[in-house]
């Protein structure tokens, strides 16, 4: 429906200033669905490509920035957030003395920066072609729509200039990660024993908070596997909850699981599971929560950049913690002092385990979310559907972020300190960024 709408906005923008494109638009392009489709697009790129959480975020949060920087400047109550992030200085303004739609270069910036992070470029350029052809097709004036397009790639390219700047290329020429014989340290876990994700996260340039180090977590319980030691004991809790998991609880774990490269193995055969990053989850609430309040374009763009920001400096936080405590995962130390046999519900993530990621990024989007919409803001989660879990019920981002944090307790891959010290973590990041961040004035 609201496609239709806007399709129908653009048709009356032809039939009243097609002559005239040079005078002010007044047609109503104000429709938030094709930023929507737009991000499920990006979604869909990213969990074909197999991008790592952390790297993930990277890549919703630089174009959903260029969309609300974009069309602010029509909506005076709106704050820029240059100056706000970062190292991000203003955008450049369109030239006064043409006619254009800030929405189309609103989406065009979206796409094309998104374009530039993924590696399956392709599949945005036919993505791009197919929704241009739409806008064609429906009669928008062709200056307009060059116009248009060609002032969303000058802001895309300032946008890529800032990001080219966060210390992320570097990142991939440095050391992998390199572990020892330290029983308490990390390990790579089976069935792939895939190296260590992105052990220097920490060296992204954040976006709000003031470094990846502001926020340090209580450190985890020292490694002791004596029986009756703290460590013992919280080691006992992750296998005997597994062991006892109900079905509710496995639904739970599964629907909150989130791993972009679950790995199989049949015989000598390895095959893998792609699916949606835990970010990427919380962007596809983000999308519901814009649908269910009826939010137009600017103010679904708004929290889309709200949400993304409080994900990537989230990730930041927990990833510096992750390789500064570098604790052993409990699936290690299970099969090698409790059970040998012993598996956990869901596959453990290659990269050490203290805090738990879901409940920081969980807890700091959920309090994002929650400054837009309130605290008492129920919905239905479907965003699992297309993976084959069905749907689940909140009736807050915050009761919703809380089930994903013990869901990592129910699939065997955290110790309940995790969990709580990530909660917390997420909650010093989500409060200081809604309390930095202007975005409505």
């Amino acid at each position: 429906m609201n496609q239709s709408r806007w399709l129908f906005g653009l048709i009356l923008l032809f039939i009243f200033f097609g002559c005239k494109e040079d005078t002010t638009i007044t047609a109503d392009l104000n429709q938030s669905a094709y930023l929507h489709r737009s991000m499920s697009k990006l979604t869909d790129i990213i969990v074909h490509d197999i991008f790592s959480p952390p790297a993930a975020s990277r890549v919703y949060v630089y174009p959903c920035i260029a969309a609300y920087e974009i069309l602010q400047q029509e909506n005076e109550g709106y704050a820029s957030l240059a100056g706000q992030l970062h190292d991000f200085t203003p955008i450049p303004k369109p030239n006064a003395n043409n006619v254009i739609s800030l929405e189309l270069s609103a989406i065009h910036a979206f796409t094309t920066i998104g374009k530039a992070l993924i590696f399956s470029e392709g599949k945005m350029v036919e993505y791009q072609d197919k929704l241009y052809e739409e806008l064609q097709e429906a009669g928008i004036p062709q200056g307009v729509f060059d116009r248009s397009i060609a002032y969303g790639k000058k802001v895309a390219d300032h946008i890529l200039q800032w990001a080219d700047q966060d210390n992320y290329k570097q990142t991939r020429t440095f050391p992998k990660y390199s572990f020892t014989d330290d029983p308490g340290k990390w390990q790579p876990t089976p069935p792939g024993y895939m190296q260590g994700i992105e052990p220097h996260w920490r060296e992204i340039r954040t976006f709000v908070i003031d470094s990846s180090n502001q926020f340090i977590p209580a450190p985890p319980v020292p490694f002791n596997m004596k029986p009756g030691t703290d460590f013992y004991n919280l080691t006992m809790e992750v296998y005997e909850t597994v062991n006892t998991n109900d079905a509710e609880r496995v639904e739970i774990a599964s629907f909150w699981d989130c791993n972009p490269y679950v790995a199989h193995q049949t015989g000598h055969v390895m095959y893998a599971t792609k699916k949606i990053t835990p970010g990427g989850h919380w962007i596809g609430i983000t999308e519901i929560a814009c649908k269910k309040s009826n939010a137009d374009l600017m103010k679904s763009a708004s929290v889309y950049a709200l949400t993304s920001i409080s994900l990537a400096d989230a990730f930041i936080s927990c990833w510096d913690e992750k390789y500064r405590s570098n604790l052993v995962r409990p699936e290690t130390v299970i099969n090698e002092y409790i059970d040998t046999d012993w598996q956990p519900t869901l596959q453990t993530p290659p990269f050490p385990e203290h805090t738990s990621g879901h409940s920081v990024i969980s807890t700091a989007a959920a309090i994002a979310l929650t400054s837009i919409f309130g605290d008492n803001f129920s919905f239905t989660d479907d965003v699992e559907v297309k993976y084959g879990l069905p749907e689940r019920s909140f009736n807050s981002f915050i009761e919703a972020s809380g089930e994903a944090a013990i869901s990592r307790l129910y699939g065997g891959i955290h110790y309940m300190p995790a969990i709580t010290d990530g909660v917390d973590q997420g909650k010093k990041v989500g409060n200081l960024i809604t309390e930095r961040l202007t975005l409505s004035k």
